[in-house]
């Protein structure tokens, strides 16, 4: 009877044994869950952060890619401007020039009141003006009028191919030198790193990573300026050579004009 009484109380009590052992894990479950959305935001990357407190010369490599960085666009944006205008200009000249229009007449509305020409124009005014001036001095060879015409244009085909590509090094340098300057203040966070780890007894990752982050933000910067700089140099590269072949191909055809007028005036 006394056994069958005490198993009757150890069913009664077995059901509510299973709630004290599992309370336990809940809670810890529980407390994890609610921490993870707080750990998560803690481990957020805090760029500002991390550039305040990096070193002196890492700061200093920061400061210098982020104004190469800034004079990259002013000149990619100015660039734009120029040879917009450049192209422009030629269309504008050139559906002039081949509308039939008397060549004197053209060089009187480029040379009034002291204009400043530029690109197709600046190029017609420069070797009229030279062919021009040969064309009176009597008993001159046709051919020297020519010449002279071709060697002023070709002067000021390269001055005016000179101030499209004014800066251009520049693009070229920050897009080939900014990586390597972000990554030496990237070599020298690493080293202050190490050399801060090298201090203490017990070295975990959760010690070298802020300084390591720190260091690797200067090769993300140098990246960041080299990657438009190198976009912005060859497509700016590209139109101007685009343009020097319309100037080219513009003294070859004038070049034509005038031969054909020298004998003549000759």
């Amino acid at each position: 009877m006394s056994v069958l009484l005490e198993m009757l109380a150890l069913i009664q009590s077995s059901p509510q044994a299973l709630p004290d052992v599992a309370s336990p894990a809940q809670a810890a479950l529980a407390q994890a869950a609610a921490q993870a959305p707080v750990a998560a935001a803690g481990n957020g990357l805090d760029l500002v952060k991390l550039v305040l407190d990096a070193s002196l010369p890492v700061k200093l490599v920061m400061g210098l890619l982020l104004l190469a960085s800034i004079a990259s666009w002013v000149i990619i944006f100015l660039k734009q401007s120029v040879l917009r205008a450049a192209a422009k200009g030629a269309d504008a000249f050139e559906e002039k020039f081949w509308s039939g229009s008397d060549l004197n007449h053209l060089y009187r509305d480029a040379t009034e009141r002291n204009r400043v020409t530029s690109g197709t124009e600046a190029i017609f005014e420069a070797g009229f003006r030279e062919f021009s001036r040969l064309r009176q001095r009597k008993g001159m060879d046709a051919r020297i009028h020519l010449e002279g015409a071709q060697r002023g244009m070709r002067a000021q085909l390269a001055r005016e191919v000179d101030a499209l590509e004014h800066n251009l090094e520049f693009l070229a340098n920050v897009g080939s030198i900014s990586p390597y300057i972000g990554l030496f203040g990237t070599v020298w966070g690493i080293m202050i790193s190490f050399q801060g780890l090298a201090a203490m007894k017990a070295a975990t990752i959760a010690t070298v990573a802020p300084g390591i982050s720190e260091a690797l933000v200067a090769t993300a910067m140098g990246l960041f300026a080299a990657i438009p700089a190198v976009w912005a140099y060859n497509r700016i590269a590209t139109k101007v050579e685009r343009i020097n072949v319309r100037y080219e191909a513009f003294v070859e055809e004038f070049s034509s004009i005038l031969q054909r007028q020298a004998p003549v005036e000759g």
